[in-house]
């Protein structure tokens, strides 16, 4: 079944919302990683924090589409993991690009995901660690970018700037995420090299990937469209004369920052001048060498021979009158000469060049040399044409094309003193783009036809569509118009090539040479619970066998169905066609294959896995998956094998059973577990059907293995006690000895760990209830004014007092109980409790005073003496204060029974004449501000909750 995804814009998909991803939580990576110092690079936890930019994270699936298929599973894990649950085949590629764009934490998952995958390198991560900000929104990559193929193809964006280049206003994803990506110097921050204005011919086509309907490879390649965008093209050979900074003096004489020096050797043929410099070399009748200058009336000095007049002459007719001279002179004299240094000419260059004007310059230079020294052409000035002048003569014309293209120069390119170069404006140009090996702007001679102009740009690259070639096309002073090569069979590459050959190019057009198709056309895909998913080559008469052969093309365990989701014509809407993978295995279905089909190959536990349940006393209760032929036994083997405590007499087993596909019958019945698993009994075994729950027992009394009580205080023998169940307190009294003579019974302190969570829960509710009452509502309505103010002040103020009284008071777990030093009279009787596992009794010493606290003016302990009243007592601490609620004081026996105003019927006063025991605690409340009987009763708990634990401790002394 397919569900159909939203596709809604970025901004406002109605996509489940992304749960937030702690950071520690990322998984491990599966890939090796290199441990390094720590002061150069960062750990192996460090790494795994890291999150790529959204664009480059963009970059990488647009550019990988397998990729894409296998992330949306991995995002909808992720969010399966934190409670949203969201299938991958509903899941959009806008959706995936808002929630990596959003989710930081989602990068930071995302970008392990690919490095463990080989995607991204290690040297990346460390470099992306250096600009990482998991922020909530990446700024490097704004919503919107990503889908605005209006945005990318408008003509009139196109402009010519300053540096003769052409670049697009119009930004698209490929370009923004170029810029986001490379720095100012050009190089990708992504792999450190120069970012490169043309992509290899071996790369993967630029494409802009939309949103596919259904999480489908053969659909992700057919909705692919072909960005009709041209990148920034720059004239072919402006960077020829990159450096226009330098010096004409750097230039010319190739100080850094120029060109290199003219050292190369002169011809025979060197026509010398003055201002050369000779070096002779003599041997023979003698050995000498020296350097003769050439003086400005062109002659040199020889020793003995006087001077001659060289000027005019070439290297080597001067070099032959050397010898003549020097042998009147002396007998067999031989003559090298080589020119030492060379004299520099002023020639002039002029027109449209960086820096017009007179240049010095080496004799041995050329019109290119005279043309670095002044920096080029500028944006306007021409490449194909330059005028070398000497007066009035024209000598020669300079095409620079021939020079970059083709390593040709002129055989006429001497420059003599005074010569001029002159550099007209630019001729006709057009603009070349797309499948060509070198797209850039071509200034036009003699081309005329679209053949000639794509040779120039280097010709077509393998992945050039030969059928469609569009040009831009200015009529002059009237209108823009698009054309196109008329191919009438595009699958004919001689036909095409007439057809080109034949087009006239004029100055202005802009020519783009459209790549294939960015898929093949003839290919099969095989997805899901196979050994190598992807991409299968198509062939006609192609079935099913040919594609999956054997159970080694399978993961473990595959499922029976699986299906084959056809792109039927001619609109190519999915259609899906079951079949069962062992008939196709043993031959028994042999399916034909289309091209596009995609065989979706599912695990036995991805859909409606089957499943049974082990619940009890196994090593590893919980959920396993229902293999064929699967029994109890096997089940408690796999979950570990029984604890110690297991009943291996027999356990439960729960079945269900759908009737007629209307109803659920539950079925249990008794398995001898232990037989079945300790003695290999298949009599006592059961097989097991999906949804099975297997419950395993606990013996009978294991529980109380190991419980005991703990006594402390004043007995013959304190410490810890094992119990038997129904043990009661005095046998434990018994066999500690029994009470010392200096115990004091009737304080005897009885604690429960179960007695604690109670009152703790307890006390946490009545803090809550405090604390959610109002304080309006614990007014009188007839209060009014400044009073209310002041009277809302003061029931805050008594609020908080009592609140941090009780919270202050832990849970003692207290259990009251009534016993005296003759442990026979009460033995047996209901004073006579049980015992339980955790218990803990402190027998405490006889107490010499009665403690009275509160709103007392002395609060203290007061020594005990027999038959006085509570009044007594309370006359001896001072007495009541203003703020007491005499009406509600009452007593806190030693035992933890309290006495108050409406304990059987008492009033005040009789509360105030009970007569004390050592260890009772008197209680004299505050007074509660407020008329709410409701606000009055929860202080009132909470001001006896909080005495009730000193009277504990009081106990306990």
């Amino acid at each position: 079944m397919f569900v159909c995804a939203g596709g809604a814009a970025v901004g406002v998909s109605q996509t489940p919302a992304m749960p937030d991803l702690p950071l520690p939580a990322v998984p491990q990576s599966r890939a090796d990683a290199t441990i390094v110092q720590q002061d150069s690079k960062r750990t192996e936890d460090d790494k795994q924090r890291v999150a790529l930019p959204a664009s480059r994270i963009i970059n990488i699936v647009q550019g990988n589409p397998e990729v894409l298929v296998e992330l949306k599973s991995f995002i909808a894990d992720s969010m399966l993991d934190k409670g949203a649950i969201t299938q991958s085949d509903s899941m959009s590629d806008e959706e995936v690009y808002r929630l990596i764009v959003t989710n930081a934490e989602l990068r930071a998952r995302i970008t392990d995901f690919l490095r463990a995958r080989g995607y991204v390198s290690d040297e990346e991560i460390d470099r992306a660690s250096e600009s990482t900000d998991l922020s909530p929104r990446d700024t490097t990559f704004g919503a919107g970018t990503y889908g605005r193929l209006d945005e990318m193809t408008d003509p009139d964006l196109m402009l010519q700037n300053p540096t003769g280049e052409i670049s697009n206003k119009s930004g698209n994803l490929r370009r923004s995420l170029q810029r986001s990506d490379a720095g100012i110097d050009g190089k990708d921050r992504n792999n450190g090299e120069a970012a490169a204005p043309h992509s290899n011919v071996t790369d993967r086509p630029e494409a802009l990937h939309r949103p596919a309907p259904y999480n489908l490879l053969s659909l992700r390649d057919l909705y692919t469209q072909i960005p009709n965008t041209e990148k920034s093209l720059k004239r072919f050979g402006s960077e020829m004369f990159v450096n226009r900074n330098a010096s004409p003096d750097e230039l010319s004489e190739g100080r850094p920052g120029g060109p290199a020096a003219l050292d190369v050797p002169v011809g025979p043929d060197y026509v010398l001048g003055p201002g050369d410099t000779l070096s002779i070399v003599i041997w023979g009748g003698i050995s000498q060498s020296l350097k003769a200058v050439i003086d400005r009336e062109g002659r040199i000095t020889l020793p003995e021979a006087g001077q001659l007049q060289v000027a005019g002459l070439t290297l080597e007719h001067a070099e032959q009158l050397i010898q003549s001279a020097l042998q009147v002179q002396f007998r067999n004299a031989h003559v090298a000469v080589t020119v030492g240094s060379l004299r520099s000419i002023r020639i002039y260059v002029v027109g449209d060049v960086q820096r017009p004007g007179a240049y010095d310059i080496s004799s041995l230079a050329s019109p290119i040399n005279a043309l670095y020294a002044a920096g080029g052409p500028t944006a306007i000035g021409s490449l194909r044409l330059m005028r070398h002048y000497r007066s009035e003569k024209l000598i020669g014309q300079v095409d620079l094309y021939d020079f970059m293209l083709h390593g040709v120069r002129g055989a006429n390119d001497h420059l003599q003193g005074g010569d001029t170069l002159v550099v007209p404006p630019v001729g006709p140009q057009v603009a070349v783009s797309g499948a060509v090996k070198r797209p850039a702007i071509y200034e036009l001679d003699s081309e005329k036809t679209l053949d000639s102009v794509l040779a120039e740009a280097g010709g077509v690259t393998v992945a050039a569509a030969l059928g469609h070639i569009t040009i831009e096309r200015i009529v002059a002073n009237q209108r823009r118009e698009v054309l196109s090569v008329e191919v009438s069979d595009s699958s004919d590459p001689a036909a095409a090539r007439a057809k080109i050959a034949q087009f006239e190019v004029k100055d202005g057009d802009r020519i783009r040479v459209d790549t294939l198709l960015p898929y093949s056309e003839r290919v099969v895909y095989l997805q899901g619970h196979v050994v190598r998913p992807g991409k299968t080559a198509y062939r006609d008469g192609l079935r099913m066998s040919d594609v999956l052969k054997s159970y080694a093309d399978l993961l473990p365990e595959p499922a029976d169905m699986a299906e084959i989701v056809r792109l039927a014509a001619p609109d190519l809407h999915p259609e899906t066609i079951e079949f069962n993978v062992p008939d196709v295995l043993i031959g028994n279905a042999n399916l034909p294959l289309q091209p596009f089909d995609t065989i979706r190959i599912f695990g036995r536990y991805e859909q409606d896995a089957p499943t049974v349940t082990v619940k009890g006393e196994v090593q590893r209760p919980g959920s396993y998956p229902l293999f064929s032929g699967m029994t109890a036994a096997q089940l408690v083997r796999a979950a570990g094998g029984f604890k110690r405590d297991a009943l291996l007499e027999t356990a439960d087993l729960v079945s269900y059973k759908v009737i007629d596909g209307a109803q659920v019958t539950v079925n249990r019945r008794n398995l001898e577990i232990g037989s079945a698993v300790l003695k290999d009994d298949r009599a006592a075994d059961a097989p097991l059907k999906p949804g099975d729950i297997l419950t395993v027992h606990q013996l009978t009394g294991w529980n109380d293995i190991g419980a005991s009580i703990t006594i402390e205080g004043e007995v013959a023998h304190p410490g810890s006690y094992g119990l038997q169940e129904g043990e009661r307190l005095s046998d434990v009294l018994k066999r500690a000895g029994g009470f010392r003579s200096t115990a004091y019974p009737e304080g005897a302190v009885l604690t429960r760990p179960d007695v604690a969570a109670l009152e703790e829960k307890s006390r946490q509710e009545l803090v809550r209830q405090i604390e959610a009452s109002s304080a309006a509502a614990r007014l009188s309505p007839a209060v009014a004014g400044s009073e209310q103010s002041a009277n809302l002040l003061m029931i805050q103020q008594q609020q908080d007092q009592v609140l941090s009284r009780l919270r202050s008071q832990s849970a003692t777990g207290r259990l009251v109980i009534h016993i005296d030093p003759a442990i026979e009279s009460w033995a047996g009787t209901p004073a006579d409790i049980e015992v339980r596992s955790g218990d803990k009794l402190r027998i405490p010493k006889r107490p010499g005073f009665v403690l009275v606290t509160g709103q007392v003016y002395n609060a203290s302990a007061i020594s005990f003496v027999p038959g006085k009243s509570a009044s007594w007592y309370l006359d001896r601490a001072g007495g009541s204060t203003a703020i007491a609620n005499r009406g509600e004081i009452f007593v806190i026996r030693a035992n933890g029974t309290v006495v108050g105003r409406r304990s059987g019927g008492w009033r005040d006063r009789e509360v105030l004449s009970t007569r004390l025991n050592a260890g009772d605690v008197i209680v004299v409340p505050q007074k509660i501000i407020g008329t709410s009987l409701v606000w009055r009763n929860l202080l009132s708990a909470a001001q006896i909750a909080a005495s009730i634990s000193i009277a504990a401790a009081v106990a306990g002394l």
